[in-house]
């Protein structure tokens, strides 16, 4: 049972970081455009990730997190390394919220943020990956 749940946890995770990845790149490039036929595209392809991929793959990353949790509570909960990743993931949650609010910003042309603001909001996805990975694999902490 805890191997299928783990299966599902990571294929959850990778959509959903592939998701976060990809969402502000959007961003970058909505942001860069001038033309409205362009602009609507982008509008309509962000819209689409986020609802369709980016928070289905969130949700499930909680659900499959939480049950992997609830199969050995003792060992998760006791781990600093584990504290410390729920903790980076409780702020990634507070990301994937921030794109929802530039994404509205964007879509109903109100956004004052640059391509330039993007492309660094952009990274931040991959530190947490970095941050999450380590503790979790290398368990610097346990």
């Amino acid at each position: 049972m805890y191997a299928w749940v783990l299966s599902f946890h990571l294929i959850a995770v990778i959509c959903w970081f592939a998701a976060l990845f990809y969402l502000p790149r959007l961003f970058v490039y909505h942001a860069m455009s001038d033309d409205a036929v362009s602009i609507e595209r982008f509008k309509l392809m962000e819209r689409k990730l986020y609802n369709g991929i980016a928070t289905p793959s969130m949700i499930a990353t909680v659900i499959f997190g939480g049950w992997l949790v609830l199969l050995n509570p003792d060992y998760y909960l006791s781990q600093l390394w584990f504290q410390l990743k729920a903790l980076l993931v409780v702020v990634l949650i507070a990301y994937h919220f921030v794109c929802a609010a530039y994404m509205k910003q964007l879509s109903s042309d109100s956004s004052t943020k640059t391509h330039v603001f993007f492309r660094l909001f952009n990274e931040v996805p991959v530190l947490f990956l970095v941050a999450i990975v380590i503790l979790v694999i290398v368990k610097p902490f346990g």
